[in-house]
This record gives C-alpha cells, sequence and structure tokens, in this order.
C-alpha cells in the first residue's frame, strides 16, 4: 500500500488561520528570501483591497551581477546602515515593488506596502509619490527624517510583531 504524503498536516481545526497581516507579512518574508543582498534580506508585498499588487526584494538590478563580499562597496568603503545610499549595486524592496507595479501597468494609489523592514527616507519619499496609504513594518530602522516625513504625508504606518500590530 503507499504510503499518504504528508503525514503531519494538521487539519483546519488544528491550525489558526492568519489574520490578513499575518498572512501579508509571512508572504514579505517569503519574498526576502529572493534577496541577493549579503548584508540584509527584505522583502515586500503592496497589497489593496486584500490582493497582492506587487512583490519585491533588495538586490542588484536585473542582469547585473549580484553583490558579493567582494564587490559590496558599502563593505569594502566601511559604511554604516543608514548613510551614503547611493554607494549601493542594490535596489531596496520597497524600490522593486513599486517598479514591478509599474513595469505590469498596476496602479499602487491606495495601497498598503508591507515590508520586513521599515522603510528609509529614500524610499519613503518614493511611496508617498506612489500613492501608498498604510504601511505595516517588522524590523525597525532608524531614520527619523523618514518618520517625519511618513507623519507630515498622512500615511499611517503601524509596527508589526508576533502577529500583532500597533502605532509605531
Amino acid at each position: 500500500m503507499p504510503e499518504e504524503w504528508p503525514k503531519s498536516v494538521p487539519t483546519k481545526s488544528e491550525r489558526p488561520r492568519p489574520d490578513w497581516d499575518e498572512y501579508f507579512m509571512a508572504i514579505a518574508h517569503l519574498v526576502a528570501t529572493r534577496s541577493t543582498c549579503i548584508r540584509r534580506q527584505v522583502g515586500a508585498v503592496l497589497v489593496k483591497e486584500k490582493r497582492i499588487l506587487a512583490t519585491g526584494y533588495n538586490g542588484a538590478p536585473s542582469g547585473v551581477a549580484h553583490c558579493t563580499e567582494a564587490t559590496c562597496l558599502r563593505n569594502l568603503q566601511n559604511v554604516p546602515p543608514g548613510q551614503m545610499h547611493e554607494l549601493c549595486r542594490g535596489l531596496h524592496a520597497e524600490q522593486n515593488v513599486i517598479i514591478q507595479a509599474a513595469l505590469y501597468g498596476v496602479s499602487t494609489r491606495g495601497s498598503t506596502l508591507y515590508c520586513t523592514h521599515k522603510p528609509c527616507i529614500l524610499c519613503v519619499k518614493m511611496l508617498i509619490n506612489a500613492g501608498i496609504v498604510r504601511i505595516v513594518y517588522e524590523n525597525p530602522y532608524p531614520d527619523p527624517l523618514a518618520d517625519t516625513l511618513l507623519e507630515e504625508a498622512g500615511i499611517k504606518v503601524l509596527a508589526f510583531s508576533g502577529g500583532q500590530v500597533g502605532d509605531s
């Protein structure tokens, strides 16, 4: 008799159903596994009306060699996080999610960004102009100017922690 596979799948009553924030944040973490950055793996998911519009992760542009220990400009020049963003071959996950939506003609206006990390000032400016209205992130990123612009633009920013969201 053939063995049944998989043997240990929990029944629906045994596994809790994630709420929407948990669901999309889990997808952001999965997207981050595609990152080619050697310093930080970041994933982003753009959602509107509970539907995924686009995904993005950080890394070198399409068709360009991925970063390595030997080619990472930020490592080679000991650039700390949050400084001199222009010294990097890669794009941020938030930039890539906007680009992916644009490539396929998908409007980002009125959407929510789920991101494994809080966006930096460069990404915040793009997110504001892309019409993002809500950001849910898990890992903090210290950027006071980004926080100021988000507040000024009226974008709702929520910190995700252990399946719960709260104001950041």
